[in-house]
């Protein structure tokens, strides 16, 4: 469905939760400092099984996120209000949010490499209470501009982790243009991959 041109603002979105939740959004990309920083500067154990079970992790979160990129398109990149389509098939009709899975799958990941264990806990609770205020901001949006639409989507379809869906998952999908746009995201992990190598040998460059 195309977004109407004009929308009035629900009252999912003018609660204090779903406004703390748009400062959250707007800064979204200083959010993973805490899930790297503290397993980067942390003493941890690093195992051949840590690299295994946490890379195979990132790998995961990361084909989660493309999937997600490649139904919605670049747009979810983007931090405005303008919403054009809602999109519910693909990786969106296993879950209502597939980016923010595959990055929390990614994070825990890293920290499961780093062999830093006890802040996997630390770092759940601390994605839990960033990214269920975000989701209040971005459910209120989407309920001002696609009303009853979005509140039967959201009623079918679990906000985290999915399950398979009762419905049809076909829709279009640009996975060319999804693949290209996550590159700076690929990067970032090669980079960190490297760091967290140098740091289980003791920062020996």
């Amino acid at each position: 469905m195309t977004a109407p041109t004009t929308a009035p603002v629900s009252d999912a979105e003018r609660t204090t939760a779903a406004r703390i939740g748009q400062v959250l959004f707007k800064n979204r990309g200083w959010l993973p400092v805490p899930f790297l920083a503290v397993p980067l500067l942390a003493p941890g154990l690093q195992s051949r099984n840590t690299w295994v079970v946490g890379l195979l992790l990132v790998l995961i979160g990361e084909l989660v996120r493309t999937a997600g990129v490649a139904a919605a398109g670049t747009v979810t990149r983007r931090r405005s209000r303008d919403v054009q389509r809602l999109v519910t098939y693909g990786a969106f009709a296993w879950c209502r949010n597939p980016l923010y899975v595959g990055n929390f799958l990614a994070w825990i990941g890293f920290t499961v490499v780093s062999g830093v264990f006890w802040f996997i806990p630390v770092a759940i609770v601390i994605f839990a209470i960033e990214y269920t205020l975000i989701v209040r901001y971005e459910e209120g949006v989407l309920e001002s501009i696609f009303g009853q639409e979005y509140l039967d989507y959201k009623a079918r379809t679990p906000r985290w982790f999915g399950r398979p869906p009762a419905g049809s998952t076909e829709g279009q999908h640009d996975w060319k243009e999804a693949i290209w746009s996550e590159r700076s995201t690929v990067l970032q992990y090669v980079a960190l991959i490297a760091l967290f190598w140098f740091k289980g040998n003791g920062w020996k460059f």
